[in-house]
């Protein structure tokens, strides 16, 4: 097996969860949800390198938590910049894998397949993106009206983003911007055609209190 990294992002603060606690430090089945992502990555390669992103005023937080719970998974903590982008600018220095991930770390609920296909679609093609069809109709804004376009033409995008090392670097040496969406559009940016595969349903980003009843609820099942 090739080197693998994951770079799991948890810098957000948590404004629509309207919690004092940043979403990724927030419990849910025993554990918190940023536990639960490490988690499934050393499940799926216990010799991956796993790499987080955290805001400068959580880190101490963190470190609390892995004594107080004696979570024992081997990880490196990085300082988060003010953008996501920053902060995975900050990871690539330190990661070694020739196959690199990156992964929200409000989504705990990856499956084992789901990481699995995108490291080997990546080692193939040079990159993996995970996406799952959308099921209800959809409008565009056009002018301040809306326009009915066929859902079958979009998909939703998940992590983890899985990318050849010199696709992704190449990527990240590109500046800034707001057009950026996901590390995929930079990589698409930087001259490399995206290749995606099917993701898992239960594959969501924890970003509301909805969210996370229903995460906590797939967990314990």
């Amino acid at each position: 097996m090739v080197n693998q990294t994951v770079i799991i992002t948890a810098g957000g603060i948590g404004k629509r969860m309207k919690s004092d606690l940043p979403k990724q430090f927030l419990v849910i089945n025993s554990e918190a949800v940023l536990a639960h992502t490490i988690k499934a990555f050393y499940k799926y390669n216990n010799n991956i390198q796993i790499i987080i992103t955290l805001p400068k005023d959580w880190l101490s937080y963190w470190n609390e938590y892995i004594d107080k719970h004696k979570f024992d998974v081997e990880h490196v903590v990085v300082s988060g910049g003010i953008e996501r982008y920053d902060s995975i600018k900050n990871a690539l220095e330190i990661a070694t894998g020739d196959l690199i991930a990156v992964h929200d770390g409000v989504r705990p609920l990856v499956s084992q397949q789901t990481i699995a296909d995108g490291f080997e679609m990546a080692q193939e093609k040079g990159n993996a993106i995970p996406t799952f069809p959308i099921k209800e109709s959809i409008r565009k804004v056009v002018d301040n009206q809306t326009e009915s376009v066929l859902r079958k033409d979009y998909l939703l995008v998940q992590t983890p983003q899985v990318f050849q090392a010199n696709q992704l670097r190449k990527g990240y040496e590109i500046g800034f911007h707001h057009g950026i969406t996901d590390d995929a559009s930079l990589v698409e940016e930087a001259g490399f055609n995206i290749f995606v595969y099917a993701g898992n349903e239960e594959n969501i980003k924890i970003t509301s209190p909805i969210d996370l009843i229903l995460a906590d609820h797939l967990l314990k099942k």
